[in-house]
């Protein structure tokens, strides 16, 4: 059987030229939430089946690589299912592993807990530009937060990261489920409709006004209460005024707290961001994850077409391996989306350490190379990055590769010329 040289489909080999940005960015990630508080953890790339498909992660369950089990456990002959032959599967975010991990680390981390996970996750999904099935997420949670200090937090150590890497035309949008339910319940909707009725909210964007209409009234609804639904999301406006005059409009289906939670959130983040963005109030966002419990928010570029990070509030989870609800919310980068739209503007990484290289002529004597050898040491503690390499016979091509590569001091080393370098 042949072996095959192309990665599996969803997958990718990942060049030099692109790591360089991706080692960047992590780097820069982790000096920016580190600034905030927040604190590296771990969690392993597997988790138990069991919590993955704990009905908490939408339709990210129907996308789990699950593994089988191993030796006597597997009973083929016995499986009636297929979750008979699995155990476990490859994790599909970071947020349920994070759930697990504090429920069983909680007395040995500080209160609030601020978490910063970066790692691989995996999802059997169709793969298309700026999306694969293995790809690296990038999530800060602040788990023990029951105030809006947590929202506040995230928002502004995410968009604060965005800003030193000179990202300016993006959008945060940010908006609350319990606003969704007060919309739905002034319009007339039933709780038990609630469900069917954002995933349809949910296409707004694609589909407009007119499209959510339709769907809405083919599933049995009423014309007048589609239409006073509907309205409401013209009539409200996108700034923090939008947030009092759902307030006033939605009367006692809209909780106090809740309006005034989100008007401090959207204030507090305007008076104390550290970089130039478009900050949203969005009534018609719902992201579809069944955990969330309050607040919800994204980050948008027009550049890219849709979202780069997503998060929101998700009381209940922790709760479901505990029996004890802890409130904990949560951001995740699109980290492999933000790379795709450096690689495609040419980024540079900033304050890359002057390159230098040493030719080596093909039979240089052994005595000669150990200087060579010291010379690069005394250039690496300088700072600089030093390449060693043998001088191949088309040296003029062999350098114009190496200036591409960022080279800019090239030193041909023959016998007669080392002792004057």
């Amino acid at each position: 059987m042949a072996l095959k040289k192309k990665p599996v489909t969803g997958m990718k080999d990942i060049m030099p030229d692109e790591m360089a940005i991706r080692d960047y960015l992590i780097h820069l990630i982790k000096e920016t939430y580190k600034s905030y508080g927040f604190q590296s953890m771990e969690t392993p790339c597997v988790e138990h089946i069991e919590n993955l498909c704990s009905k908490q992660g939408g339709d990210n369950e129907k996308l789990i690589f699950k593994i089988m089990k191993r030796g006597e456990k597997l009973k083929i002959d016995q499986a009636k299912e297929e979750n008979d032959l699995a155990d476990s599967g490859l994790r599909y975010d970071l947020t349920v592993p994070l759930a697990r991990y504090y429920s069983n680390h909680a007395n040995e981390l500080p209160s609030p807990f601020k978490a910063l996970q970066i790692g691989s996750v995996w999802r059997a999904d169709r793969p298309q530009r700026g999306r694969f099935r293995q790809f690296t997420q990038c999530d800060i949670d602040i788990l023990g937060e029951g105030t809006n200090l947590a929202e506040i937090e995230l928002i502004l150590a995410t968009t604060t990261m965005l800003g030193k890497i000179q990202f300016r035309d993006f959008t945060v949008c940010i908006n609350d489920r319990n606003i969704l339910k007060a919309m739905a319940d002034y319009s007339g909707f039933k709780e038990e409709d609630y469900d069917e009725v954002f995933i349809i909210l949910d296409k707004m964007d694609k589909i407009g006004k007119e499209g959510v209409s339709s769907e809405l009234v083919e599933l049995g609804y009423s014309e007048d209460k589609v239409e006073t639904y509907l309205s409401l999301f013209e009539e409200t406006p996108s700034d923090v005024s939008g947030i009092r005059y759902l307030k006033e409009k939605l009367g006692n289906c809209l909780k106090d707290e809740t309006a005034e939670s989100m008007e401090m959130i959207m204030s507090s983040v305007e008076a104390a961001k550290e970089c130039d963005f478009h900050l949203k109030f969005d009534p018609t966002m719902v992201r579809g994850q069944s955990y969330y419990t309050g607040t919800i928010f994204e980050i948008r570029m027009d550049e890219f077409g849709g979202s780069v990070a997503g998060g929101g509030r998700y009381d209940k989870m922790i709760g479901k391996f505990t029996g004890q609800e802890i409130p904990a919310c949560g951001f995740s980068i699109g980290f492999e989306r933000i790379v795709m739209l450096l690689l495609e503007s040419g980024y540079q990484v900033p304050g890359n350490r002057e390159k230098k290289v040493y030719l080596l002529e093909k039979k240089l004597p052994q005595k000669e190379v150990l200087k060579v050898l010291e010379l690069a040491k005394q250039d690496r503690e300088t700072g600089k990055q030093v390449l060693i390499v043998q001088m191949k016979k088309n040296k003029k091509f062999q350098k114009e590769q190496l200036a591409e590569d960022g080279y800019t001091e090239i030193i041909d080393c023959y016998p007669d010329k080392i002792g004057q370098l």
